[in-house]
């Protein structure tokens, strides 16, 4: 035994990494408001994922009344979209919205 140990010290490490010194910053630039926007609600198949968008849809409607919304059905737990045969119709739904709300629905 080390004399650290046998007097009960111990060392404490942080369990945080060193900070990237590059910013932060979205892929695309925030929306300052949701008036008249389309917003896309992004639904995977896991079981709580529509209920969450529809709770969602719900209040958004509430705060903003002319605000459309979009729904879009994933084909798998995972995103699965960018895979060749999904990307298509993605793509496409993307184009049409200005916002996109992902619910993954653990």
């Amino acid at each position: 035994m080390t004399g650290s140990q046998q007097n009960g010290q111990y060392e404490v490490l942080s369990p945080w990494a060193e900070a990237d010194p590059v910013p932060l910053r979205g892929l695309a630039p925030r929306l300052k408001d949701l008036t008249k926007k389309k917003i896309g609600l992004f639904c995977n198949i896991k079981r709580t994922a529509r209920p969450i968008l529809t709770v969602v849809e719900n209040r958004m409607k509430e705060r903003y009344p002319d605000a459309e919304f979009s729904w879009y059905y994933g084909k798998s737990f995972s995103v699965s979209e960018q895979q060749p045969q999904s990307l298509p119709e993605f793509e496409e739904w993307i184009k049409g919205v200005d916002a996109v709300i992902l619910a993954v629905g653990d």
